[in-house]
């Protein structure tokens, strides 16, 4: 018999956040999430002063089988002038009642907190967090900050009523594909921004919080047409740039600016994933965090998680410079592959920029949505 539970103590969250060691047990391809971020993004974040949201755990008898989180993200209501709710932490055992049960579930919360436009997802909190559902590209590992899903998800989804929002593309650049050709081309493109003032350099990490709030501002401006984006405001950017900080790389995080003022810039990490996959149940203790010490110079891949130039500067080639820099970067440093994640389906400017410098589009992933 199935039962859902609505998460409220300690060890229902701790349930939840460990459910999907348990369902991708032998995938070799899962990476378990680091349990305390998990807690923190549960608990603490800066999103629960202004938002909310329920998880919930689905049992059949005495096994955990399912887990769903309602969202209610205020701030994107506001925003966008709509009564929308949100699905995420969404995990499941191959079964259609069960799917049923935990959308149907997810709706009546929102429902219940007056919402009565669509349900979205999955989105943990906002796209500025980890969202979509991994619809094509299932031979890889994620990289880091990027989910994944057993390849039975989507048709779970579908099979409740949801329907395609829009897709996210994450590329892919292997040595091999950086040629002397797409070098030849950033080169060109670099020397005409210098005749418009428009220089590209390194954040400067000994003025981190300095950089770090002219970024916010750019982050806001640059992100701010695009589909399902909210605005972050100071605590969570500063939530967000505290934990990147901490795996930054100079070489990975570029700014552009024309005369002192911030047009644009772009950020890569390490990619993490590489050690956490092999960091049972996500835990740093009690060896855990020795591996992810250690491990970290043997990293031979790097994430583009951040790209974005405000209007009024966009088509000037600015995007093609950052992603050649940042590519050239990894490579220099004897690494082997990149992702640059993620683009929105629509968004030719950044897409073809990425196909010019021999991007590869080798995995799909997908927001839905369902009118409640």
């Amino acid at each position: 018999m199935k039962n859902i539970v609505a998460v409220s103590s300690k060890k229902e969250l701790a349930t939840f956040i460990d459910f999907p060691h348990d369902l991708y047990q032998g995938d070799p391809n899962y990476v378990p999430e680091l349990f305390i971020a998990q807690k923190d993004l549960l608990t603490t974040h800066p999103f629960h002063k202004h938002s909310s949201l329920q998880c919930f755990l689905l049992y059949e008898d005495d096994r955990v089988i399912g887990r769903i989180a309602a969202i209610l993200n205020n701030s994107y209501n506001t925003l966008n002038k709509v009564n929308d709710g949100f699905f995420g932490f969404f995990d499941t055992i191959n079964d259609q009642d069960a799917v049923n049960l935990l959308c149907d579930t997810a709706v009546e919360w929102l429902k219940d907190h007056g919402v009565k436009g669509k349900i979205m997802g999955p989105v943990n909190f906002s796209t500025n967090e980890s969202c979509g559902l991994l619809v094509e590209g299932f031979s890889l590992p994620p990289v880091v900050m990027m989910p994944y899903n057993a390849s039975y998800y989507p048709g779970l989804l579908e099979g409740w009523g949801l329907r395609k929002q829009v897709d996210l593309i994450a590329w892919r650049f292997d040595g091999e594909n950086y040629d002397d050709r797409s070098v030849k081309l950033m080169d060109r493109l670099e020397d005409r921004l210098l005749r418009n003032d428009i220089v590209i350099r390194k954040i400067n990490m000994k003025n981190f919080k300095q950089e770090a709030e002219s970024l916010r501002e750019v982050y806001n401006k640059a992100w701010d047409k695009n589909m399902g984006f909210v605005p972050m405001n100071d605590e969570e950017f500063d939530y967000q740039s505290k934990d990147l900080k901490l795996v930054l790389d100079a070489d990975f995080c570029l700014v552009a600016e024309q005369n002192g003022k911030l047009v644009g810039f772009g950020a890569a990490i390490p990619d993490m994933n590489q050690i956490q996959i092999k960091i049972k149940k996500g835990r740093l203790l009690p060896t855990g965090i020795f591996k992810l010490l250690f491990g970290k110079k043997k990293i031979k891949g790097i994430r583009i998680l951040l790209l974005g130039v405000v209007d009024g500067y966009r088509k000037m080639g600015i995007e093609a410079c950052i992603y050649g820099k940042i590519i050239k970067a990894y490579r220099a440093k004897g690494m082997n592959y990149a992702e640059a994640s993620w683009t929105l389906e629509h968004n030719d400017l950044v897409n073809n920029a990425i196909i010019a410098i021999k991007g590869d589009p080798y995995k799909k992933y997908r927001i839905y949505e369902r009118e409640i």
